[in-house]
């Protein structure tokens, strides 16, 4: 630990970053943030698209070839030689532990075609996660004119990379020992090395003009949290300061359990049975716990048997009055269909609607 002393934080966090925030990973909700949607350079944690792109490729078995231009790109580096060929993931776990410049421009050639095939599959990656305060020049983060992105924007990022088990394994090695070297690469981001003990993963950045960045996931008693910071020159402390605070104030909470519910149809003495496909949990706070409310919405076809792959409904909880999430209600006959639930799984992942 040398010096580093970590200072619990069960009070509302200080950060001295200039931007950051704090989000639950399974739910998306926005626990804490500051300055969170104002674009700016962020350096290293770029390269979490990266890798996820790369991953998401299916070529990570294959041989990628470092060009004269990956090999003499400036900054931090694996120092790969130029025509030395190395297995794609090799050259994205020298990406996420070393920070590879390198490697991310040898992973962009390889998978993109070209640097700039490859920034053109990052922004189209961007725009369809939702990340609308972002744009990507390069595969690296090096500081240039227009690369730029959020706090929130990259807790998005991290939090679609990782539903990725292939990426969670990545980002949570402390160290890795490429086929073609001597030695292991050990991992930069120290809050999963050595300060934090629920740490699973992340990335750092650090240019001069971007100041310092963070990414870092955590895990304790059944949720799971993303903090980003950026421009942070006390970016270790923070980090804990935030995930401390967020576990101490927030618990996973059931909403909705899975299964057969009946629901009365307004207007006739009839019901109607609803199926949830999921349990639905959520974080709240100790004080929100006895403010939940929920309201059922049947559609005006719910009691047709029609479309049996359709929802019927949807159940919207409140917090005192405010709205917080909604889940959709399949018809019955729906969790009789393993393949429709697959499906519906899939779909509510993508849209992020319970």
């Amino acid at each position: 630990m040398g010096g580093f002393i970590p200072q619990r934080a069960v009070a509302a966090p200080g950060v001295s970053a200039a931007h950051a925030v704090l989000i639950e990973q399974t739910t998306g909700r926005v626990l804490f943030e500051k300055d969170a949607h104002e674009p700016q350079r962020i350096a290293s944690i770029t390269k979490i698209m990266t890798a996820i792109i790369a991953i998401e490729s299916g070529k990570l078995e294959e041989e990628a070839t470092a060009s004269h231009r990956a090999v003499y790109t400036e900054g931090s580096s694996i120092y790969l030689e130029e025509g030395e060929k190395m297995k794609l993931k090799d050259l994205v776990y020298g990406l996420m532990l070393r920070s590879g410049n390198d490697a991310a421009v040898a992973i962009a050639e390889n998978v993109g075609g070209s640097v700039e095939g490859f920034v053109h599959m990052m922004n189209e990656k961007a725009a369809w996660l939702g990340m609308t305060d972002t744009t990507f020049e390069n595969p690296h983060g090096l500081d240039s004119e227009n690369h730029r992105s959020s706090a929130y924007d990259m807790a998005l990022l991290m939090r679609y990379a990782m539903d990725n088990e292939i990426f969670r394994e990545i980002t949570g090695s402390k160290s890795y020992k490429a086929e073609t070297r001597m030695y292991a690469w050990g991992n930069k981001n120290k809050l999963l090395t050595q300060y934090y003990e629920y740490c699973t993963g992340g990335k750092t950045g650090y240019t001069k003009r971007a100041g310092r960045t963070l990414v870092s996931t955590a895990d304790k008693d059944g949720m799971s949290l993303i903090a980003v910071t950026i421009n942070d020159p006390d970016d270790w402390r923070d980090h804990i300061r935030l995930f401390d605070w967020g576990f101490e104030k927030y618990q996973m909470t059931d909403l909705q359990q899975q299964g057969v519910e009946q629901f009365s149809i307004r207007g006739s003495n009839r019901e109607l049975s609803g199926y949830f496909p999921d349990t639905l949990r959520y974080p709240l706070t100790e004080k929100e716990q006895q403010q939940v409310t929920s309201s059922v919405y049947l559609l005006d076809n719910a009691s047709s048997s029609k479309k049996q792959a359709e929802k019927i409904g949807k159940k919207v909880f409140q917090v005192n009055g405010t709205y917080l999430t909604e889940m959709n209600i399949l018809p019955n006959d729906f969790n009789q269909n393993n393949g429709q639930r697959g499906f519906w799984q899939l779909l509510r992942k993508m849209t992020g609607v319970f």
